[in-house]
């Protein structure tokens, strides 16, 4: 669902590019951090990074509340559609790719915005991390063919910690193998990077809920159980990719397990739960100033335009 962004950037004098501030909006699942980032790109020249370890696949679009193709043709997004399902993206490629797009967007005059739920994401980049552990193409690949419970056991049975989010197999793979290596550290600034500003979106408990739950009834208005049959189709419902998001919970309606209004009220609690893991991840770096959106909007909006002015 990427759009090719062909417009035409305002360029600024070559000595201030290096000089454009990062700015990041970070909060969990439905917080609004998206069209709060789409609205500070329109007005002050910038493009969207997005950091959402969903997003990155190809054709799942509606299911992961990837940004409307009027939405990404209304400002430059990129972390958009970078693999097919079951293809391995990490956050040592997120950071890559996004240090990379830092400088091509700056260099175009514009403004970076890195905006997403995926504190990993976000983290590698304005703490440039260093990864810990090198990668084994043959082990991976066998570790790959194995399903979470597998891997659960052989870190039981290596004394390897799990990690924090236990049930995302990227993370236990890579768990596994900074234990083989031998370095299990990720070597990571104390602070955050130079020119960056952190702003979380702050939201009112029962008004997150409703927007989960607003945000649900989109998904089957947009026809998510269409988008969900052509992906079963084409990669598997045993696809690692699929396994995740509201995709099970529709194999579970099409196979007349449950019916709509559980697969709903499913839907529902899984984004309630991932919206608290997000913010349980965001709130240990001390560094994000936590707002609602009103007071991000006016913040921001202060602090790139004195910025701009230096």
């Amino acid at each position: 669902m990427a759009v090719n962004h062909k417009v035409t950037l305002q360029k600024l004098p070559a000595k201030n590019q290096t000089e454009l501030p990062l700015i990041v909006i970070v909060g969990p699942t439905a917080s609004g951090k998206t069209g709060l980032s789409i609205k500070l790109a329109q007005k002050y020249n910038g493009e969207i990074i997005c950091a959402d370890s969903r997003t990155v696949y190809r054709n799942m679009d509606i299911g992961t509340a990837k940004p409307t193709r009027e939405e990404q043709s209304s400002v430059p997004h990129w972390g958009l559609d970078l693999v097919d399902p079951g293809e391995r993206f990490s956050a040592f490629d997120f950071k890559k790719y996004a240090t990379d797009k830092i400088t091509q967007i700056r260099q175009r005059g514009s403004i970076p915005f890195i905006v997403g739920g995926t504190g990993l994401y976000v983290d590698s980049v304005i703490f440039d991390y260093n990864f810990g552990g090198s990668t084994d193409s043959s082990l991976r690949n066998k570790l790959n063919n194995q399903n979470i419970d597998e891997l659960h056991k052989y870190c039981i049975k290596h004394n390897i910690k799990l990690p924090e989010n236990k049930l995302n197999k990227r993370y236990v793979i890579r768990a596994i193998e900074k234990n083989i290596s031998g370095n299990t550290e990720d070597v990571r600034r104390r602070e955050p990077i130079e020119d960056c500003l952190v702003v979380g979106i702050e939201t009112d408990r029962d008004v997150l809920r409703k927007r989960i739950n607003d945000r649900i009834e989109q998904f089957f208005e947009n026809n998510v159980v269409k988008e969900a049959k052509m992906l079963g189709k084409i990669y598997g419902w045993n696809n690692e990719a699929m396994t995740g998001n509201i995709y099970p919970i529709i194999n579970q309606y099409l196979s007349k397990e449950i019916t709509l209004t559980e697969a709903k009220q499913k839907a529902f609690y899984n984004d309630w739960h991932l919206a608290k893991r997000q913010l349980t991840w965001l709130h240990r770096n001390k560094f994000i100033k936590w707002m609602s959106l009103g007071e991000a909007e006016h913040f921001l909006s202060h602090e790139i335009a004195r910025m701009q002015k230096m």
